[in-house]
């Protein structure tokens, strides 16, 4: 495990470019607030956020990244380091970086209800993308780039936030002892290494939240002891779970500040080239069952199509969801941001006599970020019932 250093702060460079917007049922406010570094000069500042901008649209162009697989995860990769089977994953060192991997991802689901009992959902992502193979450079010759995006869904309101940093000048980045993940002022941290207890805050212009996190079981590893099967051809990524988060906390829309409890997910991936080329995007579940079990389920789409999941006892205890196992049917088609989007489906697993229903809280959850796509919390019914989370890309 090579952790990256925690990065020094420089004086002069502009804050990153950020983005927010807020959903309603009849109408979508979008923004584009450039904040300022507080010790950059006038005239730098401007230059530098433009090369800032300019380096991330030629990296992250999404035309260049349809043409090539969803967000541009087929690209060849042969240059970084390879995901293999019968690697042992190692904790805590794994909740660190792996800068030698093209892409990895912290990635953090919630389903809450406020003091009334109404429903929200929560989203809190940090990926970093390495520009180049290659030895971390110090400074701005530091080829990894961070993006963060933050999300607060209710029935009616979808609120959205994305930053973007460069690494190696301490604007974003991941540390040890005690662990800290952060962009800008949005932070994941933890008191200790194993990320038993988290505190987790992001904000955008017209929502925030701050949340504790307290770990109920152990963590998942995902696929084949933490080797996660993405297609036939051997695509693959290193893939852990902590599915066993309770919350507390508050969570503030424009003016209102509302005290949360519920239940949260995290996900932790790293890979060189998770997709194969005919994979075109995927349609992702993360669910809680009223009886503590729980369901991690994906299907990869287009023509080189493959599902895989797992189901988590109570206990923590995972069994592989093999390929092709799980039946995904999708119920109902919305429309969202001009896109036709399956936002009620129904799941089959017969070896575990599942035949669930799972319904999108608000079917507008669409993230209009520089990769869009549609993330939101949903509900269940049928064999099982309870909560959980649903991500949707190539649509």
């Amino acid at each position: 495990m090579n952790a990256e250093p925690k990065p020094k702060t420089a004086p002069g460079p502009a804050r990153p470019h950020r983005q927010t917007e807020s959903a309603h049922p009849a109408s979508y406010v979008q923004k584009y607030p450039r904040r300022r570094h507080p010790h950059a000069a006038p005239g730098r500042a401007s230059t530098k956020y433009l090369t800032i901008l300019a380096t991330l649209i030629l990296a992250l162009t999404p035309a260049l990244a349809l043409a090539q697989g969803y967000a541009g995860l087929s690209d060849e990769a042969a240059a970084y380091a390879p995901v293999t089977p019968g690697h042992t994953l190692r904790f805590p060192q794994d909740h660190q970086p792996h800068p030698d991997f093209r892409i990895e991802w912290w990635y953090i689901t919630a389903n809450m209800e406020d003091e009334a009992g109404a429903p929200l959902g929560l989203q809190w992502t940090l990926f970093r993308q390495a520009m180049k193979p290659g030895d971390t450079s110090e400074g701005w010759q530091n080829q990894q780039i961070w993006m963060g995006h933050a999300a607060v869904t209710t029935p009616t309101e979808h609120y959205v936030s994305e930053t973007f940093a460069r690494g190696g000048i301490g604007q974003a980045g991941v540390a040890a002892n005690p662990f800290k993940a952060h962009i800008d002022d949005w932070h994941m941290t933890s008191q200790t290494n194993d990320l038993t207890e988290v505190t987790l805050a992001a904000s955008g212009t017209d929502f925030a939240y701050e949340v504790q996190l307290t770990a109920t079981g152990p963590l998942v590893l995902q696929g084949e002891n933490g080797y996660s099967r993405k297609s036939d051809q051997g695509q693959a990524s290193y893939y852990y779970s902590q599915p066993h988060y309770t919350l507390t906390g508050t969570v503030t829309l424009g003016a209102r500040t509302k005290t949360v409890t519920g239940t949260a997910w995290l996900d932790r991936e790293w890979s060189s080239q998770p997709l194969s080329p005919d994979q075109t995007g995927w349609d992702w579940f993360s669910l809680h069952f009223e009886d503590d079990t729980k369901l991690m389920a994906y299907r990869l789409k287009g023509s080189g199509a493959y599902t895989t999941g797992a189901w988590i006892d109570a206990d923590g205890t995972a069994t592989l969801l093999p390929n092709d196992a799980m039946q995904f049917e999708p119920l109902t088609i919305s429309d969202v941001k001009t896109r036709q989007i399956p936002t009620r489906w129904r799941l089959k697993w017969p070896e575990k006599s599942l035949d669930i229903t799972v319904q999108a809280l608000n079917p507008q959850a669409y993230m209009t970020t520089v990769f869009e796509y549609w993330e939101g919390p949903v509900t269940v019914t049928g064999t099982h019932k309870g909560k959980g989370y649903l991500e949707m890309t190539g649509y």
